[in-house]
């Protein structure tokens, strides 16, 4: 894979990308906390019992299987995000690619309707075992709660700046390195199992479990794709880019895989699998002093943050989607003073309330993988398409091979998703396509 305008082997040497309304503030250190903050922390707080139902002690398998996974469709996105540097991400793409409005709609919807089912997911994550240090609650009606003042502070106004990301980070990020750490103390101690990370659950297949559980595992890698949305406002995108976005998914597999060892040295898989706050039971399993509640806290802002970025992000996807009639007007109105898009807030927190009731939060994060498999599957095509689109300034051009076999491991992750799995990706789809016909009915009823 390589920087170049046309031909692979030639590097990029432009200090600045192509001109742009915005200002080119994001330096290539800047962008890699970015992406990493995106990709690290909730998923891997939340999953990694699920993860352990599927492959036993054998955690790190799905965890580095998804991460190879998720560099073939990186590579897809490195060369169309410094070919074409604008805001919009994967519609826009769909959009230059196939020139038909549906298929760039069912493009964005996917990433709306991901986004929503994620912060569904993360909801119920944060109110499990984290939060019953603090507070012992239904899980379901404080998830509800949960995400109403996540909508309270979305409507409010949040604007996040790189420097406050930073700081979620490196809290993110402490919580696995206690994770590690302590369970490293307790290998020390002569205590601990190191035989359990190559122990599948009797009676399966490990080929098939890893398979089956990396769907799960491609939920902790998801981020990465809205990382296109600041193409704007990079420093010489065709050279920061690919590094940054390479650079962060590595560095999270990394994480995760020594994450997972550690979890299945610490404690057994039939303990993991109980457990909605996986790692918080690893710590306390270790022996080593770590306050339960200051691990828990750690884990709660981790996830918090992920449902508040999450719900930001889905509330401003629909507000443009409705600027742009492709979803019905109303969810274009904002508040006076505020100025924040207040019915799409609305709208997309009650579509997660709602998802929460569903209270399996496997289900959902394999629908969100499903959502996006559909979203990865567009762009990697769109790189193939768009070859023939060539373009001034100079930009990253991955191997042709690359998106092939993106599209094939999407494919492949597609066949290991459960009925019910479909029912509901199907279900909001269809959704979709309904308020779609509506704005189309409406835009022409006006126009006439």
């Amino acid at each position: 894979m390589t920087a170049a305008a046309s031909t692979p082997g030639t590097p990029a040497t432009s200090d600045a990308g192509p001109p742009t309304k915005l200002t080119r503030k994001i330096t290539g250190p800047l962008l890699f906390l970015f992406i990493l903050g995106d990709v690290l922390g909730a998923g891997i707080y939340a999953l990694m019992g699920v993860l352990s139902g599927e492959v036993g002690g054998a955690l790190w398998a799905p965890l580095l299987f998804a991460l190879l996974l998720a560099l073939l469709t990186a590579g897809s996105y490195a060369e169309l995000v410094t070919k074409y540097p604008r805001a919009g991400g994967a519609a826009v793409f769909a959009e230059r690619a196939f020139k038909l409005p549906i298929v760039s709609f069912l493009v964005g919807f996917s990433m709306l309707a991901a986004g929503v089912t994620s912060a569904a997911g993360l909801s119920l994550a944060f109110s499990g075992e984290y939060l019953s240090t603090f507070l012992d609650v239904p899980p379901i009606p404080a998830a509800i709660v949960f995400l109403a003042l996540v909508a309270c502070l979305n409507a409010r106004g949040i604007s996040e700046s790189l420097k406050s990301n930073v700081v979620m980070t490196v809290i993110e990020v402490s919580g696995l390195v206690i994770v590690i750490v302590v369970v490293a103390l307790m290998l020390g101690n002569g205590r601990g199992d190191v035989s359990r990370i190559g122990q599948f659950p009797e009676g399966s297949v490990p080929a098939v479990a890893t398979l089956g559980a990396a769907i799960i595992a491609y939920y902790s890698f998801v981020g990465f794709e809205t990382s296109a949305n600041v193409a704007e406002e990079i420093r010489n995108p065709s050279r920061v880019y690919p590094m940054a976005l390479f650079g962060s998914l590595a560095t999270a597999g990394v994480v995760y895989i020594l994450v997972g060892l550690a979890s299945a040295i610490a404690l057994p898989a039939s303990e993991l699998s109980e457990s909605s706050g996986p790692l918080l039971a690893v710590v306390a399993a270790s022996g080593v002093g770590v306050p339960e509640w200051l691990f828990s806290l750690i884990a709660l802002v981790a996830v918090a943050n992920g449902a508040l970025l999450t719900m930001i992000m889905s509330s401003r996807l629909a507000f443009g989607m409705a600027e742009h009639g492709l979803l019905p007007s109303p969810l274009r109105r904002v508040l006076p003073k505020r100025r924040t898009p207040w019915v799409a807030i609305v709208a997309t927190t009650v579509v997660a309330m709602l998802l929460t009731l569903v209270g399996d939060l496997s289900t959902l994060a394999e629908t969100v993988v499903l959502l996006l498999l559909f979203v990865f599957i567009s762009t990697n095509v769109a790189v193939l398409v768009l070859r023939r689109d060539k373009v001034e300034h100079e930009h990253f051009r991955v191997w042709t091979i690359v998106p092939i076999l993106g599209v094939a491991s999407c494919v492949l992750l597609l066949t290991q998703q459960s009925g019910e799995v479909w029912l509901f990706g199907g279900i909001l789809l269809a959704v979709g396509a309904v308020l779609y016909s509506v704005a189309r009915l409406v835009r022409r009823s006006t126009a006439s």
